[in-house]
């Protein structure tokens, strides 16, 4: 997430141009803002979920802090664009879908960010616990198991298959807790009582597999990696993408998906 791609200025120009409602009269409700390059981009109300790699990516764009405006949840700061109070939001591209199936007012802009890798954050030197659950996910891969629970949220076969613990899965390792943020659809995110999605039956497996019950502790995005600093939670999956800045206070795992950061704007 962290690379940049250079803004396409011809390309980019000619698809980006939209219609933004601020909270003024009918002159701002005519203004037409252009994304071309950089500096297009810079001047510009961002909303971004707070300590995510969208943060991190839009703090380099801009001059003022003031043009970026920092939420708890990724769904609070599409609910101020579509209020008139931002002019775009930064956030991955799978919840970002989620969002725009749900509003008739939004559309996507991507191509402006590299592709990231997704991972699973450990406390820095547990190499005990980090090459178990490399093996295990390597075990994931190699079976197909990963493929079909990315594929049962993402794509044209969702709902097509349900991880669900082997019968006779031994679990007397004791239990792994893990960090998460659950506003991210598909990949941690709140049904019913029940939190759900990609990462979390990704963790599910991978405990499976090593012997150990899993737990799930739901907090702020910018607390996972406190939290497993601290030992509070053994492991973080949210949808994590690794970072050099991320390196230097945890370790990863190998990642397990590909995304990038898109914009979501009014139409």
């Amino acid at each position: 997430m962290m690379k940049m791609k250079k803004l396409l200025s011809a390309a980019l120009a000619a698809v980006c141009v939209f219609s933004l409602a601020a909270c003024g009269g009918k002159e701002e409700e005519n203004k037409k803002i252009e994304i071309g390059d950089s500096k297009d981009f810079a001047t510009l109300t961002i909303g971004v979920q707070q300590g995510t790699t969208g943060d991190l990516a839009c703090s380099e764009l801009v001059d003022k802090d003031a043009q970026m405006k920092r939420y708890p949840k990724g769904a609070a700061a599409v609910q101020a664009l579509e209020a008139g109070k931002l002019d775009c939001v930064v956030i991955d591209a799978q919840p970002a879908a989620k969002f725009v199936e749900k509003s008739d007012d939004l559309k996507i802009i991507d191509g402006i960010f590299d592709d990231e890798q997704y991972a699973i954050c450990i406390k820095k030197g547990n190499t005990e616990l980090l090459d178990g659950m490399n093996k295990a996910l390597g075990e994931l891969k190699d079976e197909g198991t990963l493929d079909k629970i990315i594929a049962n949220y993402i794509g044209d076969d969702i709902g097509s298959f349900t991880y669900e613990t082997p019968e006779g899965t031994d679990h007397s390792k004791g239990t792994l807790v893990m960090a998460t943020n659950a506003e991210f659809e598909p990949y941690e995110y709140h049904e019913g009582d029940e939190i759900i999605g990609i990462d979390v039956d990704i963790a599910r497996a991978i405990c499976d597999k090593m012997g150990y019950e899993l737990k799930i502790e739901d907090m702020e995005f910018d607390s996972i990696l406190p939290a497993v600093e601290a030992g509070k939670a053994d492991f973080g999956a949210a949808g994590m993408t690794v970072t050099d800045e991320r390196k230097e206070n945890a370790d990863f795992t190998d990642t397990y998906a590909n995304a990038t950061q898109v914009v979501i704007v009014k139409k």
